[in-house]
């Protein structure tokens, strides 16, 4: 299976999510380019360590890095390799002298580890086909806000506001069940927003 390097383009307030950041990610060699929506608390990680901030003591994932260091442990690579109901999914591909490892991990993680490690980041060409988003030459980045908030089929938001409450709360206890945070946070919100429109 083809596979494409992506760059981490950079990041920005979304506009279809309070609260959250929208991480851009573009493919290395072509116009197309990947939003991945994550929490403030993760787009600060990232954001400290493509502008080489240091914090006054190290966070979570600077404390990864340093205790894979110190073990003679690389992070060779980070692949995104499924798209599922506008989640995507990533692993870590690590390698300790002749073993190799691999470990799943949330994408805002990997690519925060990733910026920290200066390891290459790569998804599918079926991702890229299903999530992608191609920039025009003319087109600003404020165009290609107005793009990502416009609600394509992968978006997790629009997604979401097609099921009942009942089936979101149903689908919030699965998510926490399953440890899928961020998919569960976008549930979270979801329920919110429909609660606040009925008061």
């Amino acid at each position: 299976m083809a596979r494409i390097r992506l760059n981490v383009l950079g990041l920005s307030l979304s506009h279809a999510q309070t609260g959250a950041y929208a991480l851009v990610l573009s493919e290395q060699e072509g116009r197309r380019r990947i939003p991945i929506i994550i929490g403030q608390c993760e787009a600060q990680a990232i954001a400290i360590a493509l502008e080489n901030l240091q914090a006054p003591r190290p966070l979570t994932h600077d404390l990864f890095h340093n205790f894979a260091k110190t073990f003679d442990i690389e992070l060779e690579e980070v692949e995104i390799y499924k798209l599922e109901e506008g989640v995507f999914f990533s692993k870590l591909i690590c390698r300790q002298g002749d073993r190799q490892v691999v470990i799943d991990a949330r994408t805002s993680d990997a690519i925060a580890l990733a910026v920290r490690f200066v390891c290459p980041i790569y998804t599918t060409e079926e991702i890229m086909a299903r999530a992608g988003m191609v920039m025009e030459p003319e087109e600003t980045d404020e165009e290609l806000e107005d793009r990502e908030e416009a609600a394509t089929p992968e978006d997790p938001a629009a997604e979401l506001r097609r099921y009942t409450l009942k089936e979101l709360n149903e689908m919030l206890e699965k998510a926490v069940e399953e440890e899928a945070y961020e998919r569960a946070s976008l549930i979270r919100d979801e329920i919110k927003r429909r609660k606040q429109q009925r008061q």
